[in-house]
């Protein structure tokens, strides 16, 4: 019988499954795979619709039910939700270096199973398990996003209403073009930075140079470079991160040496330790039928601003290098898998635009008009592109809007059923 607690206003229960590692193979070797469903308390027994979510990533385990996420009390109004850890996240089977085959080429093969196609057909083997013959409603976060353009892509009749919060990929944009646009907006975010901290234009410099000038290590005992110090900018396309570089750097130095605090915050921040498949995966998201062949570190020649050695420090955004695998230990024993992976050509399509453009499922998307993770041009054209959709441009919030303000999630429920 599954396992349940309570937490205010809500009743939580674990559901566990045995997938396929392979679909197309499901004989073959399984995965585990969980997820855990919330239902607001007093409504147990209520004949709710489900709402599946789909976090953001690739790599990131669903949003944990006290996380105070202001989306889930809304949706508790209106729906049974499940909170899927996808492939290879949280309580799923993990995929880390303690786990993943220790052959690289073993390695790379096993991984290739983890992009959103893999994703669906494992929320679909949720679905019957759950919900039976009855379609269920879904809600895509920035990659989970990515992930329901690919269900309405593959499994269209699983969904009864799709939402989607700044998560429209290109439909045909691959690494180098997602990249090559994404650098002037990560730009454009650190002159917002800057905008309101100019004294930090000094103190970004001052670190910057200490670290060129000595051997400065975080507290797990692995460098600190310049290069490492620049990735910090990911915290810029969100509204409730976008200050916290500024509280690191106010802090930075105890008399001529970077503090205690400072590294542990930063450490924090550049590990990916509890996301490995965020950095192994990243760039494969995008690929359909080319390699990605390192696509960030080679564009980034492109755009002399973010040299490590250039004048101004620009902090750079949601990019993976090769060297994050030879200076983050989480990620080193993973560094020969990652590189395959890089240049695996053969990817298959996640997109079928004949299927979109007959979608019949209600579906509204959130694109963030300034989001620094997804391209807004790209997003507008897929919505474009899937029949019915209805879009919301929106100034009004950062990529974390629906995290951020349950209003959102309200809003785009209401324009899926044509209430505005």
């Amino acid at each position: 019988m599954p396992a349940s607690f309570r937490l205010p206003g809500m009743v939580c229960t674990d559901h566990l499954l045995d997938v396929p590692l392979d679909h197309a193979d499901p004989g073959g070797p399984a995965i585990g795979l969980y997820a855990r469903e919330v239902v607001a308390a007093g409504r147990e027994d209520a004949g709710l619709p489900w709402l599946l979510f789909l976090q953001g990533g690739p790599g990131g385990k669903a949003t944990r039910p006290n996380a105070g996420a202001a989306w889930l009390p809304e949706a508790l109004k209106h729906y049974r939700v499940l909170l899927m850890d996808q492939r290879g996240t949280g309580r799923s089977t993990p995929a880390t270096r303690q786990t993943l085959p220790a052959d690289p080429a073993d390695a790379a093969a096993y991984l290739g199973h983890f992009r959103a196609d893999a994703i669906v057909r494992d929320a679909e083997l949720l679905r019957r398990r759950l919900a039976g013959d009855r379609p269920w409603s879904v809600l895509g976060q920035s990659f989970g996003g990515f992930c329901t353009v690919t269900y309405l892509s593959q499994a269209p009749e699983g969904l009864a209403e799709a939402f989607v919060t700044g998560g429209l990929p290109g439909l045909t944009t691959g690494p180098d073009e997602v990249y090559r646009a994404a650098y002037p907006r990560v730009l454009a975010h650190n002159e917002r930075y800057f905008a309101r901290y100019p004294g930090d234009r000094d103190a970004a410099r001052r670190v910057r140079d200490h670290l060129a000038e000595h051997d400065v290590r975080l507290p797990g005992g692995d460098r600190l470079t310049p290069r490492r110090f620049q990735t910090l900018g990911i915290a810029f396309g969100s509204s409730a991160r976008f200050d916290a570089l500024h509280f690191l750097l106010e802090e930075a130095f105890a008399g001529e040496e970077l503090s205690d605090a400072f590294l542990r915050g930063v450490d924090a921040e550049v590990s990916y330790a509890g996301q490995p498949l965020y950095a192994l995966l990243h760039e494969a998201i995008y690929c359909q039928g080319g390699a990605s062949r390192w696509a960030a570190e080679r564009v980034r020649a492109e755009f002399p601003e973010f040299a490590p050695d250039a004048d101004e420090v620009r902090f750079t955004g949601e990019m993976i290098y090769p060297w994050f695998f030879d200076e983050d230990p989480a990620l080193r024993p993973l560094r020969d898998a990652a590189g395959l992976l890089a240049d695996r050509a053969d990817w298959p399509a996640l997109y079928d635009a004949g299927r979109l453009a007959a979608n019949t499922v209600p579906v509204a998307a959130a694109v963030y008009h300034d989001d620094m993770y997804v391209d807004r041009e790209d997003s507008l054209r897929t919505a474009a592109a899937i029949r019915g959709l209805k879009p919301w441009v929106t100034s009004e919030y950062a990529h974390n809007g629906l995290a951020a303000d349950g209003r959102v999630f309200a809003r785009l429920r209401a324009m899926a059923r044509g209430e505005v």
